[in-house]
Formats: structure tokens, C-alpha cells, sequence
């Protein structure tokens, strides 16, 4: 039987840091959650509520047709900058929405809604609704699609996104699927990594290496931005068992297209 792929959305938080350089935000799936133990960016599966269309009107500087064509798909593309928002508050708490909107200079509000919407008491359209938000789509931009293989119990097909916040933004994981988060400069991540102090699958990792490649948030926020529409290829990496391990191939890669 086919394993059913889902669509997802990741967002990779950026700030300029103080001194030099910019930081993205990462955070530490529980290890009783889906990538448990693992170092991952904010982000999980398309809810159904994100492809409602009278949410759509709530984002800012970005119709469906536009969305959609980005992605090169035939519609729905805005849902899945929903998603990066909608996830984005859940799990960190940032809301990616007008910087005027007054909902975000009221902590103990926001922080309350946040609440509510992790217990599933109100939706993120409600908020949306009572607070008249502005969501941030023109601030969120595409920058990689991965599929998960074949030989994964669970399969997603996710787009990756960047965002630009600012660097006063407060953002705290959520303490049920995250249990730990913090900023910290892409080639500083990649120095953990090899020491063995983050564990991370290959998506993450790629996405960071290519980050580590900008010397701001600024300059990798426009890079991916200049892209235009249906850019960015998807990757689904492929795995074949030889003398009992498992050999993984990525497209361009020699044999990917035999496997």
C-alpha cells in the first residue's frame, strides 16, 4: 500500500544579529512527537482550516493566483503561507503579521490566544477575525521542497520558507512538541552539528548549509525572493538496499533516476 504524502510548511525565522551576520531561529522536536529528539525549524502539515478562502482576504500583499503560481501549483498556494504562520504562532509564539497590528504589542493577549489556540479552544481564524490581522504573506518567501522518501512510515511533501522578524521579537517553543529553542548564526549550527550536539535529518541541514552561504538575512531574504515563480525544484531523495544497507541517492546524483 501507498503511504499518503500530506502537505506541510517549514518556516526558517531570520534576525540580523548584534554584532555581525544574521541568526534563524531552531527549535528541538519532544521525543514523544513526530522527528523526536531532533533539532528542526517551526513548521507541521497543512490543517484544513489554512485553504479556507475567507481566510485568504486576512493576507497581506499576497492573493491566492500569485501564491499559487509561486509554488506552480493550480490554487490553494496561499494555504501553505497560512500554515507558516498559523505553526509559526503555535509553536514559537512570533505572529507573522502587520507590525501595526495592535495584537502584537499586547504580550499578555497574545500570549493568551497562543494558549488557547495549542488547546484547541479557538481557531486560528478566530483570531484572525476578532483581531483583524494582517498576515505577513508579503514577508515570507520560498526557499526549498523537500519530499520525504519512500520508505518513511509517514511522508510529507514540504515547502520551506524564510521570514525576516525583528530582532526584538520574543520567541519561546511551546513545551509540548518542542522542549527547547534558540537563534544561533547557520555556520555556528553547522559547527554543532559536526561536533555531534545537534542532531538533524538532511533537509535541515541542506537548508542551513545553503544559508550559511549569505552574509545576511537581508541578502538570502531577497536571493530566494528573486527566484520568481515555480523555481525552486523538489527534492525526493531515494534509498535502495545493498548487502543490508540502505544507500540513499539525491536527484542529480548517479543511478537516482534507476532506483
Amino acid at each position: 500500500m501507498t503511504t499518503p504524502i500530506k502537505p506541510a510548511a517549514t518556516v526558517i525565522l531570520m534576525r540580523e544579529a548584534e554584532e555581525s551576520g544574521f541568526e534563524i531561529f531552531i527549535v528541538k522536536r519532544s521525543s514523544k512527537s513526530s522527528f523526536g529528539s531532533l533539532y528542526v525549524f517551526p513548521g507541521g502539515k497543512l490543517d484544513p482550516e489554512d485553504t479556507e478562502r475567507d481566510l485568504y482576504a486576512y493576507c497581506e500583499g499576497m492573493n491566492d493566483e500569485e501564491a499559487s503560481a509561486r509554488l506552480g501549483i493550480e490554487n490553494d498556494g496561499l494555504s501553505f503561507w497560512i500554515a507558516c504562520i498559523r505553526e509559526c504562532f503555535e509553536e514559537t509564539g512570533v505572529l507573522l503579521t502587520n507590525p501595526s497590528d495592535s495584537l502584537i504589542q499586547e504580550y499578555e493577549k497574545l500570549s493568551s490566544l497562543r494558549k488557547q489556540l495549542n488547546n484547541k479552544e479557538i481557531s486560528f481564524k478566530d483570531i484572525c477575525i476578532s483581531e483583524s490581522l494582517r498576515l505577513r504573506t508579503n514577508n515570507i518567501v520560498p526557499c526549498a521542497h523537500w519530499i520525504t522518501p519512500a520508505i518513511e512510515p509517514k511522508r510529507f511533501d514540504t515547502r520551506f520558507f524564510l521570514a525576516k522578524v525583528n530582532a526584538k521579537q520574543l520567541a519561546s517553543h511551546d513545551g509540548f512538541e518542542l522542549t527547547e529553542s534558540f537563534w544561533i548564526k547557520p555556520k555556528d549550527a553547522l559547527v554543532k552539528l559536526k561536533e555531534g550536539k545537534m542532531n538533524m535529518i538532511l533537509p535541515t541541514i541542506s537548508n542551513i548549509e545553503q544559508l550559511a552561504e549569505f552574509s545576511s538575512a537581508f541578502e538570502a531574504f531577497n536571493y530566494f525572493e528573486g527566484l520568481g515563480n515555480n523555481a525552486i525544484e523538489p527534492i525526493l531523495p531515494k534509498f535502495v538496499k545493498q548487502d543490508g544497507k540502505w544507500i540513499g541517492f539525491l536527484p542529480g546524483d548517479k543511478g537516482y533516476k534507476n532506483v
